[in-house]
């Protein structure tokens, strides 16, 4: 239990983060009885994290956006879901019994802090199996995990082998020795009742056909997506089978006993390969806003291939989620295990096995896509490597590397999304920040690849779209007006007051601005966005005009939280400007934090009450562009009703 703690502890969970997973997650009952404060403790749970986390001031003081100051309240209502996790492990017959054992821990804390986790194996590698094999492969690697989970202290695990159903009439694909159609649970409660008690299932990719019986391989991931349709109350029984009101009462009492709340991918392979970043992954990927990009980056490197395309094809047709797999023909075999991050993208995808390794990483994220699809919008996916899946808080500076951190523990990624629903490392951070050198010289050996967060997230409507029309200073006339059809201006409007706190000189505010607009950014319905304009530096009439951010707003529900401000000042610096911006920010604003971190440079502006910011590079060296941006702002006029302009 101490190292829980310690890993609790060397968390960067803030008090709203906390407050949010405490008024969420309720954790196992541990055998030292906590003293605790609000929030009242369930009689099946114990583990009080509240007070182990409220007196770090420097990990409270881990900027998140947000417009006003926090308060102090929990949230205290009852919640008696389940909360599940599935977790897929990959090839781990390639892993060693200590990282195994570590993975094993991990998967146990998580089940002491309130998320139960299936394990679900996948023993493909690339290697050519027979169905025996094949079934015997994944019967010992089962009993590996399950012996590595019972090495820790709580319930342990149990291996499943007979909840997977297959009918005759499906047949078999005796090329790849996989059966054809979609797989059916057959026996939920074998899950659920280990889950309730605290148990971990380790289910094997095996099912049974019903008439014989017979033991048949099948493709891990399809297992995955059965289970997430199944916990979310697509399998329980076709509805045609009994009447229709009492199966959509099945659904949604299943719906209120279990939360699907995280798919956990382990992968030697790491997250998903990125040509935008330093050390060569995405760190967060909206789902809605970037899946057709990265998977056609992907697909570049797997051209030609049918399997492939066939999931692609099944995308399309989203959300229509009823439409079955076929395992065989969809999901081929794994590439690679080798650790990827020492070298840059290209060698990552196209060197020795690359075509195979681009294959796992867009099976990854098709399965992804297709399970998140199904789940609550709340619901989330990392991607990581065992070995950092296996990190329990043990000191370490050469793998803390790419973090750009040196001198604290380690951080759990798994225990830190958990607490914060967020990746380690924010997605909007300059790459210079999450990462400075990749390799060490005392250290010459592979860093574990970073984790990949995922979610479905929110769509991103960038007007004008920048691959259309860029963002170029403009010679005639500005790009878009506010009255564009595009822009609902009401909605607007409202998502800019409500962010700030403060009530907009509409009238002002559009004269100020509507013959200078460069364009707005806007995340899914209105949940947040950026106004970007062209200011003409004053006293610099022939200066060329300065990109400024001049509104940058998130829902005050969704500050903190969910990565919308993440998701939008990412969409600013890379597809609009990404040459530069700059904004300021009242020096006593809380969200300057937030700024700092992102900023390539910063500067009081003297005799004001502003904090200038700026993105581009070399501004800080001096010069006429520093001057440009200076000036502009200064001389912005505030347009809020209640005229406090000394205020800012």
């Amino acid at each position: 239990m101490q190292d829980l703690f310690l890993d609790i502890l060397g968390s960067t969970a803030t008090k709203r983060e906390a407050r949010s997973y405490l008024s969420r997650f309720r954790p196992l009952k541990s055998g030292i009885q906590q003293q605790m404060n609000p929030p009242p403790t369930n009689k099946h749970v114990g583990v009080n994290l509240g007070n182990l986390i409220l007196p770090l001031r420097a990990v409270d003081e881990s900027p998140v956006f947000t417009q006003v100051v926090p308060g102090n309240r929990f949230f205290d209502q009852a919640i008696e879901s389940l909360h599940v996790a599935l977790v897929k492990i990959r090839a781990p017959q390639s892993i060693d019994d200590a990282i195994l054992q570590g993975v094993g821990h991990t998967l146990s804390q998580l089940t002491c802090l309130g998320l139960n986790s299936v394990v679900v194996i996948d023993c493909e590698d690339g290697e050519k199996r027979n169905a025996l094999d094949s079934c015997r492969l994944a019967l010992e690697q089962g009993d590996r995990v399950v012996t590595a989970i019972d090495l820790y202290r709580g319930r342990g695990a149990r291996r499943l082998d007979s909840v997977i159903g297959l009918s005759q009439a499906q047949g078999q694909n005796l090329s790849s020795n996989k059966p054809r159609g979609r797989l059916q649970i057959t026996h939920q409660d074998l899950i659920l009742a280990p889950l309730r008690r605290g148990v971990i299932p380790v289910i094997v990719p095996i099912g049974f056909t019903h008439e014989t019986h017979a033991l048949i391989p099948v493709a891990a991931d399809d297992v995955v997506l059965s289970l997430a349709q199944e916990f979310v109350g697509f399998q329980t029984q076709d509805v045609h089978e009994e009447d229709f009101h009492k199966a959509t009462e099945k659904v949604k009492s299943l719906q209120k006993q279990i939360s699907l709340d995280r798919i956990i991918l382990l992968d030697s392979l790491g997250g998903i390969p990125s040509r935008d970043t330093v050390h060569g992954f995405h760190v967060f990927i909206n789902l809605e806003q970037e899946y057709r990009d990265i998977r056609d980056d992907l697909r570049q490197l797997t051209e030609g291939d049918r399997d492939l395309t066939k999931v692609s094809s099944l995308l399309e047709t989203l959300p229509n989620q009823s439409k079955s797999i076929d395992s065989g023909s969809v999901f081929g075999s794994n590439g690679s295990s080798t650790s990827p991050i020492d070298q840059n993208h290209n060698e990552l995808l196209t060197g020795s096995n690359g075509y195979n390794r681009a294959k796992t990483h867009l099976r990854n994220l098709n399965l992804l896509k297709l399970t998140l699809a199904i789940l609550p919008a709340s619901s989330s996916a990392i991607i990581i490597t065992p070995q950092e899946a296996a990190n329990s808080g043990r000191s370490s500076v050469r793998s803390s590397q790419h973090l750009g951190v040196g001198t604290r523990r380690q951080k759990n990624p798994l225990i830190h999304n958990l607490l914060t629903d967020k990746p380690v490392v924010s997605s909007s951070l300059p790459s210079c920040r999450t990462q400075k050198n990749m390799t060490n010289i005392l250290h010459p050996v592979s860093i574990p690849s970073p984790a990949t967060f995922v979610k479905r997230g929110i769509p991103i409507s960038i007007i004008p779209d920048p691959n259309i029309h860029p963002w170029t200073r403009p010679t005639f006339s500005p790009s878009i007006q506010l009255s564009d059809p595009r822009i609902d201006l009401p909605r607007l409007v409202h998502l800019i007051e409500d962010s700030f706190n403060r009530k907009l000189d509409e009238d002002h505010y559009l004269s100020r601005i509507n013959n200078r607009v460069a364009g707005v950014i806007i995340a899914g319905e209105y949940e947040g966005g950026a106004l970007l304009t062209w200011e003409i530096p004053p006293g610099s009439p022939s200066s060329p005009p300065v990109p400024y951010l001049d509104k940058f707003a998130v829902l005050k529900r969704s500050q903190g939280a969910g990565g919308v401000a993440d998701i939008v000042f990412k969409a600013m610096v890379r597809d609009c400007f990404p040459e530069g911006v700059c904004w300021r920010s009242r020096q006593d604003n809380p969200v300057n934090k937030w700024y700092f971190e992102r900023a390539a440079g910063t500067r009081k502006i003297p005799g004001t009450n502003w904090t200038m910011f700026w993105t581009t590079e070399g501004v800080e060296k001096g010069g006429s562009t520093f001057l440009d941006y200076e000036r502009v702002c200064k001389s912005v006029v505030p347009s809020w009703a209640d005229k406090k302009a000394v205020a800012d």
